[in-house]
């Protein structure tokens, strides 16, 4: 069941972006460098870039469609999750892996509820 609006998945997309790129300093594990705190920042870039891009309530420059952005978001979440042992680096405190795994599956899980089409486009395909 698709629980959560375009318009509230756009609000989140801007609010997480941000805590992706800041992350390490939150989670204390900037210090350890590589790929633990290279992730979380790209990830926070391009999700930000593709909100501003996506044809939704919140987007400022339409070329994305919603259904593009949630299959991208599908990819980067279970990329984020996975990161930690992609690129080796669950031998760190555990501050520094495990906000990977938990924010990777929580967005995942978020974009799979949230509806494919924004209301302001529905409510125009219903007349």
């Amino acid at each position: 069941m698709k629980v959560v609006s375009t318009f509230l998945h756009g609000i989140f997309d801007y609010v997480g972006g941000a805590a992706l790129l800041f992350a390490p300093e939150l989670f204390g594990f900037s210090e350890f460098g590589g790929a633990a705190v290279l992730i979380p920042r790209i990830l926070g870039v391009v999700i930000l870039l593709q909100s501003l891009m996506t044809d939704y309530e919140v987007g400022l420059f339409p070329i994305v469609s919603m259904r593009t952005h949630l299959l991208n978001d599908y990819v980067a979440s279970l990329f984020l999750a996975l990161s930690p042992w992609l690129f080796g680096f669950t031998n760190l405190p555990s501050n520094a892996w495990v906000p990977h795994f938990a924010v990777g599956i929580g967005l995942f899980l978020f974009s799979l509820v949230t509806q494919q089409v924004p209301s302001s486009r529905a409510a125009r395909a219903a007349i």
